[in-house]
């Protein structure tokens, strides 16, 4: 189906032909013209399959049709769980927004917060946000919920991973009820709580179940190494050699430190890689996410939470350096390449310690992945040793004893060798 096919406002089309796109996706098929005909929608399908242009074009085109004008407070409201998909959203917006005379405005800790505050009293038609800051500037009166005609909850199962679904709920309650605006939601699952979420707040909202294996498996190509954890690093150093294309690769570990460890050892022998951990600033994560897109930077490591919602187009390769302990996890990894149409590689290391996660993984997924036991010309061991800094002995902060203590105050008219607390001893 085209979006010619649609009664979709010039302006949104020409958005939409501006940005490329002709087709819709099967997700767009579905939910697009129910949100065209007023309905509450409640939509399963990953990420990379076209859902954010989905809502993206239903709320233009309802906002287009409204009667209601651009006031001092917003007309839609868009809820994210993570800084990096507020910012993809709103980069989309200003894409497929491009003709539309509607002023978009991002919402997220980590950077300037009175230029964002001033432009919200500035009056916006859209907010993008994440939960916390939101509820930080409606609560000082900056801006009221009082005229918004269409609400989006994008990856709702993230919000109750994140623990943000307390904050999520105190914005529901302060927005229009549910009959007097349009309400579409979308998460990797519609679980139990994510439904129960839609029934209370949501107005008879309509499933839209697109399965994983419609929207990833075809396009993924997956396989498994088993491997020695000493020898994962010579791996994956083999398989980057024979990479021969251009590449975008986000490789996947357990925890922080090996994060951090990998990504110098990566370093070290040539790979310009970045890491993505909690401790880094949020402007600095920014500029790496935006070199990642430009391909100014071809390897990012991170772990799942530091890595929750990066959706950058053109992932060429998802490594699992560790196997993911939560099945889930692994389905949203690989849901980072293999975006929009596009092809791509999922490759998984199962070493001695992590293996025992891999039959979860395959009976969540409903399938087994391909496994290779690797040759040895398959592996580089001539690669640099990474030896983490230390700081020189005597550079310690922490100061022995003897170096630390201050010599003692000599008294007038005493000498150095004398004893005693008092005065002079006597003979």
């Amino acid at each position: 189906m085209k979006f010619t096919e649609l009664d979709l406002p010039q302006t949104v089309l020409k958005g939409i032909e501006a940005v490329g796109f002709t087709e819709l996706t099967p997700v767009q098929e579905e939910t697009i013209p129910l949100a065209l005909a007023g309905k509450d929608v409640a939509g399963q399908a990953q990420t990379g399959t076209g859902k954010t242009a989905a809502f993206l074009i239903s709320l233009f085109t309802r906002l287009s049709k409204s009667s209601q004008k651009t006031g001092s407070d917003p007309r839609a409201l868009i809820i994210a769980p993570t800084r990096e998909l507020v910012v993809q959203i709103w980069e989309d917006a200003k894409g497929l927004g491009s003709f539309c005379p509607f002023k978009v405005q991002p919402i997220f800790g980590g950077v300037d917060y009175d230029k964002q505050r001033q432009s919200l009293k500035d009056g916006v038609d859209i907010i993008v946000a994440t939960p916390g800051r939101l509820i930080d500037y409606a609560k000082q009166g900056v801006f009221g919920f009082q005229r918004i005609e269409a609400l989006v909850i994008d990856e709702a199962d993230r919000m109750f991973d994140m623990g943000f679904i307390r904050d999520l709920r105190y914005i529901l309650r302060k927005l229009p009820p549910f009959e007097k605006r349009q309400t579409m939601l979308f998460s990797a699952t519609l679980s139990s709580r994510v439904m129960e979420l839609a029934y209370e707040f949501m107005n008879l909202a309509e499933k839209v179940n697109i399965a994983p294996d419609k929207v990833t498996a075809e396009r993924v190509d997956q396989v498994l190494y088993h491997v020695a954890r000493q020898e994962k690093f010579a791996l994956l150093l083999g398989l980057m050699q024979r990479i021969t294309d251009p590449c975008r690769m986000l490789l996947f570990v357990n925890t922080k430190r090996e994060a951090e460890h990998l990504t110098e050892r990566l370093k070290i022998n040539g790979y310009k890689a970045a890491v993505l951990s909690g401790d880094i600033p949020q402007k600095k994560r920014m500029r790496i996410l935006e070199d990642f897109k430009a391909n100014r930077l071809h390897y990012l490591v991170g772990t799942d939470v530091a890595s929750r919602g990066i959706h950058v187009d053109g992932v060429t390769h998802v490594i699992n350096y560790d196997l993911p302990q939560d099945p889930e996890d692994y389905v949203h990894r690989i849901g980072r390449t293999a975006r929009a149409g596009a092809s791509g590689q999922a490759i998984s290391f199962a070493d001695e310690d992590l293996v025992f996660y891999l039959s979860d993984i395959e009976a969540y997924i409903g399938s087994s992945i391909p496994t290779v036991f690797p040759e040895e010309d398959l592996f580089c061991h001539a690669y640099k040793r990474y030896v983490p800094r230390r700081k020189p002995a005597g550079d310690d902060r922490r100061r022995s004893p003897e170096k630390s203590r201050k010599p003692p105050r000599r008294r007038p008219g005493r000498k150095t060798g004398d004893s005693g607390s008092g005065g002079s001893s006597k003979s």
